[in-house]
């Protein structure tokens, strides 16, 4: 059942973010970036994971070797619960860039690689936005006198 499930959110994923990448105006994606259906979903799938490997075993948050113990011998569950976490959290970044790029009026043509970069490396895309909309903010601000 893991390895199904596992499946289905790693490869059901990536429609989500297809809808980010090639399809960012239309109605469904527009929905989709305003509110957190798909983190929602995969909160479920990441419940069951935690819930199938026994919930969360008692760490220490505070020390390097302390978050290393959570990672020594985990089962197919705790590494399904720890992938899911990151797919779900990337995704409501992506959204939620998105969103923000399109208020701000920035061409599409500049999100498609935070996008692919939040997607694969999380706070990447994060600085990648940040230096495509100031980017554009000055060059826009430049243009305008």
């Amino acid at each position: 059942m893991t390895e199904i499930l596992f499946s289905l959110c790693n490869g059901g994923i990536l429609l989500f973010w297809g809808l980010l990448l090639f399809l960012p105006k239309q109605c469904l994606t527009q929905k989709l970036i305003q509110y957190p259906w798909v983190p929602a979903v995969m909160a479920l799938f990441y419940s069951y994971f935690l819930i199938a490997a026994g919930g969360l075993p008692a760490v220490d948050f505070s020390s390097l070797e302390g978050v290393s113990a959570l990672f020594a011998n985990p089962s197919p569950e705790a590494v399904s619960a720890g992938w899911v976490h990151y797919l779900a959290f990337d995704f409501w970044v992506g959204s939620s860039l998105l969103a923000q790029s399109q208020q701000k009026g920035l061409p599409h043509a500049l999100m498609v690689l935070p996008l692919l970069a939040t997607f694969m490396l999380g706070p990447v895309g994060v600085l990648l936005y940040v230096i495509a909309d100031q980017s554009y903010s000055r060059l826009r601000n430049k243009n305008d006198f």
